[in-house]
Formats: structure tokens, C-alpha cells, sequence
């Protein structure tokens, strides 16, 4: 049996890293050191300078390149230094087309830094193959697609939408936060370029920020590495070893996080106080069927509307069990608000115009057991409603 007959699940345990071969230790080792002595004038061994490669870090690269089917992996010292640096493979003069409701930091990155070296873009529905191949330019050199897309888990047909971007001479990115390698595989469907929050489900714990790059084809890995080597945003040990760690339990975290997303969601689709769910689960999700043809599932990560803001704040008052907080992908459960948390670098009026409101929450399903969150939030909605109810008498 070959190493490509494991699944992935069994990659997961069993890779190039599964044992120190110095020691035989079941664990990579963490190498601290900066720099690293050469013992001919002429010729430099493979390590010279953390900043340019680490035998920590390069294990963790390693992996996530195995486990995205790729042939290279960048560690990078958070989400958005992966994707920075992915857009230094652009110059000036460019233009990129990119999901319309991207997560706030892309936004914030493409509308307040690109943009002043002279790199153009234009938002899109990437659900919308005419208006994405309507919105490409002359000089479009990349299509950026986050999908499920972050809030409103849109779903774009990442092969069709790598079609249109090499029809057009342009590299395409892939935002796999939040389903992973263990339920997606972009580079398989045509893209040039897998980016990753590690700091979300990958390492899985809220213990650790970081960012990965994986590409397939050598000349564009040696371009992006030389521009990790350049911009020096590289993933320390200690958390490349975090992020290695968290690696280990990927398909049985996914695997629990994500029946319990399918039941919540069902559950907050028949609540009176709750206008709209977002989840590419639900069959009645508008790219249901592209999300079932280009991925094992729909992931752990789901979005609800409130009928009023005001509803919505009672609801995060009440709730006990989720933690309000910033970010996704971890062992708890974590509601978030859009709106003011990873969007908040976005316009009002930007937001919405993509239908990211005052009463929409994100959550990420965590380890818990389903059941309890639904009891929680049941019992958070009940006392809203019976509150309406005096009110209105």
C-alpha cells in the first residue's frame, strides 16, 4: 500500500512528519533557533535564517501542502499575511475580481492598501458566472473567490470560476477557511492559489493566529516563496507547532461541528423571531446542489437574520453557551456579529448592500453537544417571544 491510498483521515496522523527520525519522537520537533551555523564558506546548508526557512515551520508547510493535494505550502504569521502576500504576486496596474462579500479584512486590504499601488478591483456575486466573466478586464490578473463566502455563505462553482479566470490569463485564489481541506480541495477543481485562517479550524482551539498559502504549479511556489522570504510575515514555532497539533483532530472536529450545523440550522429555519437562514446545508440554500457537487459538506459555520435589531440584542443577551466573540473554526461554539466584528472594516452601506444587517449573526459550531445549544437558544427565544407578547398588550 502506497501513502496515496491512506485517506485522509489517516493523513491526517500518518505523513512524512508522523516521527522525529533523530530521536523517534512522536512529535515535531521545535527548532527556536534564528540562525543556524554553516560549516563550508561556499556552500550554505539547507537552513540559514528562520525567516527563510525553519525545520518547524517547513513541517507544518510539508503537511497542509499533502493535505491540500498541493506540491508547496507557505506558513505565514496570520490569515491575512497569507492572503497579503499572495496579492504580492500582483503589480501595479492590475485588476482583480473578487467575491462581494468577502471576509471585512480582504475588503479592507483590497479597497485601502491595493488600491494605492495602483491595483484596481471590482466586486461581484461570484454566484453569477455572467457577471463574473462581465467584470474581468484586460489587465485582470487574479479572481479571488472566498467560498462558502463569509457571512452570508454564498457558494461559488470553483471550477467554473478558475475556467473563466484562465481563459483570461489570470491566477485564482481560494478562501478554504471554513470548510478545509477536509471537506474541499480547490487545487483539484483549478485553482492556482488555497489560502487558510489556520487560526480557525485547521488548529481549531483559539490558541494560536495563523495563515496558510498552498499552490500545485513549482514556478508560481518559487514566486510566492521568494515573496514570503521578502516580506518576512512567517509563522513562528511555537504556534506553527500549535497549528500541527490542532492538525491531528481536523476530521473528527469537521465531522461533529458539522452535524451539529445541520441540526441548528434546521432547528432556527422554523423559529418565528428568526427571518433568514444562511447554511449551504439546507436544501433549500440557493447553491445547494453546487455545494454537494464540489464538496463533502456544508461545513460547521452558519448565519441567522433576526426580525429586528432589537430582537437580536435580546438574543445575545440571553444566550449562555456560545462564546460572543471574534473569529470561528474552535472547539466552543462562537457567535459572532458581523456587523461589527469581522465586518467592521466594511462600509454601512457597503454592508448593506450585501445584506449583511444589524440583526445577522454568524455562528460557528463548536464540540458541544447540539442538543444543549438548541435547548439554549430555544429558551433565549421563548422569553423574546413572551416579552413581544407583553409588550404588545
Amino acid at each position: 500500500m502506497t501513502d496515496h491510498d491512506f485517506s485522509f483521515e489517516t493523513k491526517l496522523l500518518h505523513n512524512q512528519h508522523k516521527f522525529d527520525p533523530a530521536t523517534g519522537g512522536v512529535s515535531v520537533p521545535i527548532q527556536h533557533a534564528s540562525t543556524f551555523h554553516q560549516s563550508d564558506i561556499d556552500q550554505f546548508g539547507k537552513y540559514d535564517y528562520s525567516r527563510s526557512g525553519n525545520p518547524t515551520r517547513e513541517a507544518l508547510e510539508d503537511i497542509i501542502a499533502e493535505l491540500e493535494e498541493g506540491t508547496h505550502g507557505f506558513a505565514f504569521s496570520s490569515g491575512m499575511a497569507a492572503i497579503s502576500t499572495a496579492f504580492l504576486l500582483l503589480s501595479a496596474g492590475d485588476h482583480i475580481v473578487i467575491s462581494e462579500d468577502v471576509y471585512g479584512g480582504t475588503f479592507r486590504m483590497v479597497t485601502s492598501v491595493l488600491n494605492r499601488f495602483n491595483i484596481e478591483h471590482t466586486f461581484v456575486d461570484m454566484t453569477d458566472l455572467e457577471s463574473v466573466k462581465a467584470a474581468v478586464q484586460p489587465n485582470t490578473r487574479a479572481i479571488y473567490i472566498e467560498t462558502p463566502s463569509n457571512p452570508l455563505l454564498k457558494v461559488t462553482d470553483i471550477q467554473a470560476v478558475c475556467d473563466i479566470a484562465k481563459k483570461a490569463g489570470a491566477l485564482s485564489f481560494v478562501d478554504n477557511t471554513f470548510l478545509t481541506p477536509a471537506l474541499q480541495k480547490p487545487l483539484n477543481l483549478g485553482a492556482d492559489v488555497v489560502l487558510h485562517s489556520a487560526t480557525k479550524f485547521l488548529s481549531g482551539h483559539s490558541d494560536v493566529v495563523a495563515g496558510l498559502a498552498v499552490v500545485k504549479d513549482p514556478e508560481l511556489a518559487a514566486r510566492l516563496g521568494s515573496l514570503q522570504n521578502s516580506f518576512g510575515a512567517v509563522l513562528g514555532v511555537q504556534d506553527a507547532w500549535l497549528v500541527m497539533r490542532g492538525l491531528k483532530t481536523l476530521s473528527v472536529r469537521m465531522e461533529h461541528s458539522q452535524k451539529g450545523a445541520e441540526k441548528i440550522a434546521a432547528y432556527l429555519k422554523e423559529q418565528p423571531l428568526v427571518k433568514k437562514v444562511y447554511y449551504p446545508g439546507l436544501a433549500d440554500h440557493p447553491q445547494h446542489a453546487i455545494q454537494k457537487g464540489q464538496s463533502l459538506g456544508a461545513g460547521a459555520v452558519l448565519s441567522f437574520e433576526l426580525e429586528s435589531e432589537e430582537i437580536f440584542r435580546s438574543f445575545v443577551n440571553t444566550v449562555e453557551l456560545p462564546v460572543f466573540a471574534v473569529s470561528l473554526g474552535a472547539v466552543e461554539s462562537i457567535l459572532s456579529y458581523p456587523a461589527k466584528m469581522s465586518h467592521a472594516a466594511m462600509p454601512a452601506d457597503e454592508r448593506e448592500k450585501r445584506g449583511i444587517t444589524n440583526s445577522l449573526l454568524r455562528l460557528s459550531v463548536g464540540l458541544e453537544n447540539p442538543d444543549d445549544l438548541i435547548k439554549d437558544f430555544d429558551a433565549a427565544l421563548v422569553n423574546i417571544a413572551k416579552g413581544e407578547a407583553i409588550a404588545a398588550k
